[in-house]
């Protein structure tokens, strides 16, 4: 019996089960378990078949030497005996036979149980599998899982897996057809896959859902040489892009600076600009279309108790006709690096767009101009707007400029760069802020620290827009202009802008006014 033990103890095949190696962060792989039909070789069969049988032989063997003994014996008994009579050799056959059939019966059945436990052994050998083992590439530590035949319950459906095919990752055992991808919710048959929030995903559909997409070229954004995935983004629209479209090109819209996304087109201006259509939608595009501003802006002054009483042209101008007006202009202070505004004080011929030019095929087509001979009149001669700009950056602009033409009218001497201009971003901030509002339909008071600096500029809000309630894209518009002069970062127009609004609202519009009129600075 000791060989049969033997060749039972030295089947050593061990059972690769299914495990997951750490990849870089989310990234894992599985292998998938061999059936378990699989595990025991035809040779290992044929050695336990073979050890059954030679038991078996054993027995017989075992029972034939323990008849011939007990014959043996009854001839030896029945020689010495002979001189007794025939009665009494008839009882001691009868007891002998009895004995070796005792002996007989009680060794076959201690082999009959050993064979019957060594057996019993073999079979649950067979039924029984190695554990599942876990291999985290040093991010988790391992656990070790024990699951006895029977109890072996899938993660997934919550049932029994049996003898079957099974996955053992994430700390559990699926059916394969459980192990479900968390986008998809198809199984994950690849050897590799994916982790985010414990949950598993096909690689693909990580990718797809996790992995930041360029919202220009619509690509996914590569990694760089360090193999991290860096892209850039619009401080205020949060449009994410690649970062080589900073260099090869890409048009942005000459309003919103949002670049433009492969699968929208953004309308030419003549003179080289880009507009997109959710800018164009509210653009003004000709002097006499921006007049009705014109006069809201005007009124936004009056109920500031700063009215302006001279007639100050207004008109919209190409970028060309903007840039030679610049150049004749002997004073002023312009923000670069480009200028969508002037406030003119010399008398020089300016060319106006007369009518709204037509779109055809994303250009602009039919632009009609007129020359316009500045006279000087007092010391402001015109205001100059850039054309094809949204609404509300065209207000923004004019009052601005209309600031420039207010200190102008009113005497105050030359004023610094930072103050001359910041003071005119405190007006343009607080007229969007205003318009912001009356567009909402609210008529609370602004939240704005510059407009709510004065009680003349809160009567003016209600009565500052005409066009009714704004589109929503039209409220972020006004929203991302008013971001654009608080961020702004130029000495005159951003450090000009924060000092003069810490001003007004600490001491009012009126009496920083003042106080730049005696001493050509804002109050501390």
């Amino acid at each position: 019996m000791g060989w049969l033990t033997k060749i039972f103890k030295g089947s050593s095949h061990k059972i690769s089960e299914g495990q997951y190696h750490g990849k870089y962060e989310d990234d894992r792989t599985w292998e998938e378990p061999p059936a378990l039909a699989d595990a025991w070789s035809d040779f290992d069969r044929e050695e336990i078949d073979l050890a059954i049988a030679r038991s078996l032989a054993e027995e017989d063997v075992c029972l034939s030497e323990e008849d011939e003994k007990g014959k043996n014996e009854e001839d030896v008994c029945l020689s010495e005996e002979d001189e007794k009579g025939k009665k009494e050799e008839d009882v001691c056959l009868s007891e002998e036979d009895e004995k070796g059939k005792k002996v007989i019966d009680t060794e076959s059945q201690s082999h009959l149980e050993e064979d019957e436990l060594l057996a019993k052994a073999i079979q649950e050998s067979l039924n029984v599998e190695s554990p599942p083992r876990y291999d985290y590439g040093g991010h988790f530590p391992p656990y070790s899982y024990y699951y006895p035949s029977g109890y072996r319950i899938c993660a997934g459906c919550n049932s029994d897996i049996g003898h079957g095919r099974y996955l053992s990752c994430m700390g559990a055992v699926w059916h394969p057809e459980c192990f479900c991808c968390n986008a998809c919710n198809q199984p994950i048959s690849d050897y590799e896959f994916s982790l985010s929030d414990n949950r598993p995903y096909h690689k693909s559909c990580y990718k797809e859902q996790h992995h930041p997409k360029c919202d220009v070229c619509k690509n996914f954004i590569p990694t760089n040489a360090a193999g991290l995935i860096e892209y850039r983004a619009h401080p205020f629209w949060h449009q994410k892009y690649c970062p080589s479209h900073e260099h090869d090109g890409t048009p942005r819209c000459c309003s919103c600076e949002r670049m433009e996304p492969v699968d929208a087109r953004y309308l030419i201006l003549d003179d080289g600009r880009k507009l997109c259509l959710e800018c164009l939608d509210s653009s003004i595009m000709d002097t006499h279309e921006c007049q009705p501003l014109y006069l809201e802006i005007q009124e936004f002054y009056e109920g500031l108790n700063m009215k302006v009483e001279q007639q100050v042209p207004m008109l919209l101008v190409e970028r060309q006709a903007l840039n030679e007006a610049m150049e004749g202009e002997k004073n002023g202070h312009h923000h670069m690096p480009e200028t969508r505004g002037l406030c003119l004080s010399e008398e020089q011929t300016v060319s106006t767009i007369l009518r709204r030019p037509k779109i055809g095929g994303y250009r602009i087509v039919d632009m009609f101009t007129e020359p316009y001979r500045l006279v000087r009149r007092c010391e402001v001669t015109a205001i100059l707007i850039l054309y094809g700009l949204p609404r509300l950056l065209t207000g923004s602009i004019l009052a601005h400029e209309m600031m420039h033409a207010w200190l102008r009218l009113k005497g105050y001497p030359n004023l610094s760069p930072e103050v001359e201009e910041g003071i005119c971003q405190v007006l343009a901030h607080m007229w969007l802020d205003s318009e912001i509002i009356a567009g909402s339909g609210s008529s609370a008071a602004s939240t704005s620290s510059s407009s709510s600096s004065t009680s003349s500029s809160a009567s003016s809000l209600s009565g500052s827009s005409k066009k009714g309630k704004r589109s929503q894209f039209e409220k972020e518009l006004g929203e991302f202009f008013k971001h654009q002069i608080e961020s702004d970062t130029s000495t005159a127009y951003g450090d000009g802008f924060r000092e003069g609004d810490k001003a007004v609202l600490k001491y009012g519009l009126k009496r920083t006014l003042d106080h730049i009129r005696l001493t050509g600075s804002f109050p501390c």
